[in-house]
């Protein structure tokens, strides 16, 4: 290789680890508050211009023949606003120019000139209207709106925000930030480096105390400390094949149908439960933890037959009979409780019993089952920027309803449940979905991820499996991929000879990659092995380099492996 080629590639590689080095880190603040001032704008805007109206209306204009002006607070914080609307997309909007595939995270703070008002944020470009995020705004205080896009080519857009209420529409501290695939990657190293993985320090001493310089040390990862399965169908219990491609590789399971209340009880007064019996003493024999899925569903079309034509009285009667019944023999053996599935899109339970109606049967599913996890389970929280029904503010807002009712003070077991039933995802709007939903301090679960069928399905897969997993907030992660011969629900991982299908290879890629692989050393001068190992038990094997003693030990490593707990010595 001549010298001037080596150096033009020596600075190449130079400046791509400039690159690397010098990406910006992802903001991961939201807020789930009505705030009575906006908080400033994320990357000082980004490419947005005069983010924060300090310039009065400089950089922006109306979008479909809207009235703008400029508008202040006794504070003398300025805003903008749209007067006058008479069309939902009448609005503050601003030109701006985007790269191709590149991941733009959008945060705006919005307000309404009267009551509360659906609000989203919309895209134009190449003929396209993208929505990129949601929220309820009100009036009297400022709302964030946190969301994003991915552009799938170069060119002119304009940014603006759209309501079917005619109310003003106020609009403050709006950031538009560009991230490159390599910067959005980068991120999810970073996330991953903190919140999966630790770094453990290994010290051999003999039998007097003393360190063991030269010690050989062996590392084999036994089992991941981050819950990664699939929904299970009750074909798996007469089909070995089944269970042995499912048991090899997950560690936690919901049932995808056999829990449920059609289920248990087709017809009144005749509960079977010997399926989802069957199911849990197949997980169990295999270390499978399980979700209880669900309690009740507040889908109407989703009741047991004979349930939707009850009376108040019997009704009553029925739920509560219901709820004994399945939380008192599962209790204690599940992880979670999918408590009322949906109730963001659906309201059977309230349009009979009240506003309070799901509030009630988490209190009362708290009393039979206080170490489980109780979850609000809903769809397109994570799916869909432009379904009003269930945008994070709104499902915060029912999360919190429910925390705040006499008598539900555990809140520490309450958890979120996103379901995950994708068609294309947006994965800025992902991430900043989750960020907002990680404002509530509990857990995140996806608990029924699946992708639509096309050819970039496992390609889609891979991204917002990367994504959920990379998410500090996220505990866990469920695919509702129970198989049937018939075929699945949406998404199979295997044909049906269980066979790896391109989904299943994703998610077998994944599942290596997010293991440690095996380690073998030796300890230093002072007796220390140390390794970065992602959050699981292991099995470590140290060996005397003089004595030829072997000593076998387990090990786990999770979040709490911090400090002094990151510290383990082996007598050898």
């Amino acid at each position: 290789m001549g010298r001037a080629l080596f150096l033009s590639l020596l600075w190449v590689a130079m400046l791509s680890a400039a690159r690397v080095v010098q990406a910006l880190p992802y903001d991961y603040s939201s807020s789930s508050e009505c705030l009575p001032e906006p908080l400033e704008s994320h990357y000082g805007g980004g490419i947005i211009r005069n983010s924060d109206f300090s310039a009065g209306l400089q950089g922006w204009s109306s979008f479909g023949y809207g009235v703008v002006e400029e508008g202040a607070s006794a504070s003398g914080n300025r805003y903008g606003v749209a007067r006058n609307r008479t069309r939902p997309y009448q609005s503050v909007s601003q030109k701006v120019y985007l790269q191709n595939d590149t991941h733009y995270t959008l945060s705006a703070w919005l307000q309404v000139s009267d009551g509360n008002a659906d609000i989203r944020a919309v895209v134009k470009t190449n003929g396209e209207f993208i929505h990129a995020g949601g929220v309820e705004a009100r009036s009297g205080c400022w709302s964030i709106l946190k969301g994003g896009l991915t552009a799938s080519a170069a060119g002119p857009a304009e940014l603006y925000f759209e309501s079917n209420a005619t109310v003003e529409v106020w609009v403050d501290n709006v950031s538009l930030q560009p991230f490159t695939q390599e910067e959005w990657a980068a991120h999810h190293h970073s996330a991953i480096k903190k919140s999966r993985k630790k770094t453990v320090r290994l010290r051999a001493r003999d039998s007097t105390g003393k360190p063991v310089p030269g010690a050989q040390v062996g590392i084999e990862h036994v089992r991941s400390g981050f819950p990664l399965g699939s929904a299970m169908s009750a074909e798996i219990l007469h089909n070995p094949a089944y269970q042995q491609w499912f048991t090899s590789r997950f560690t936690v399971t919901t049932f995808e149908n056999e829990m449920k209340w059609y289920s248990t009880e087709g017809v009144q007064g005749r509960e079977d439960y010997s399926v989802p019996d069957a199911m849990l003493r197949l997980a169990k024999s295999h270390g499978i933890a399980v979700r209880g899925h669900n309690i009740f569903w507040d889908q109407p079309s989703q009741q047991p037959g004979w349930v939707q034509s009850l009376p108040y009285p019997q009704l009553r009667a029925a739920t509560a009979r219901r709820i004994k019944s399945v939380m008192s023999r599962y209790a204690g053996q599940v992880i979670a409780w999918d408590v009322v599935n949906e109730n963001l899109h659906f309201s059977f339970y309230e349009n009979k019993f009240g506003s309070d109606a799901s509030a009630a049967f988490y209190r009362r599913a708290h009393q039979m089952d206080s170490n489980a996890l109780m979850s609000m389970n809903e769809f397109n929280t994570l799916e869909q920027p432009g379904d009003p029904n269930a945008v994070p503010g709104k499902y915060l807002g029912k999360l919190f309803q429910i925390k705040k009712f006499p008598g539900n003070t555990n809140d520490g077991r309450m958890a979120i449940g996103l379901e995950g039933h994708f068609s294309t995802p947006n994965i800025p709007y992902i991430r900043a979905a989750l960020d907002t939903m990680s404002k509530a301090g509990v857990p995140i679960w996806l608990t029924e991820i699946d992708v639509a069928p096309g050819p970039n399905q496992a390609a889609n897969l891979e991204k917002i499996l990367r994504e959920v997993y990379a998410h500090p907030a996220v505990h866990g992660i469920i695919l509702w991929t129970a198989w049937h011969p018939q075929g699945c629900y949406v998404m199979c991982l295997t044909d049906n000879g269980f066979r790896n299908l391109p989904t299943g290879d994703v998610v077998d890629k994944l599942i290596a990659e997010w293991q440690t692989r095996s380690h073998a050393g030796v300890a230093d001068a002072d007796g220390y092995y140390e390794a970065e190992l992602f959050h699981g038990d292991y099995k470590v094997t140290v060996t005397h380099p003089v004595a030829n003693s072997t000593v076998v030990q387990s090990l786990s490593v999770d979040t709490e492996t911090t400090g002094a707990r990151s510290e383990f010595t082996i007598h050898v």
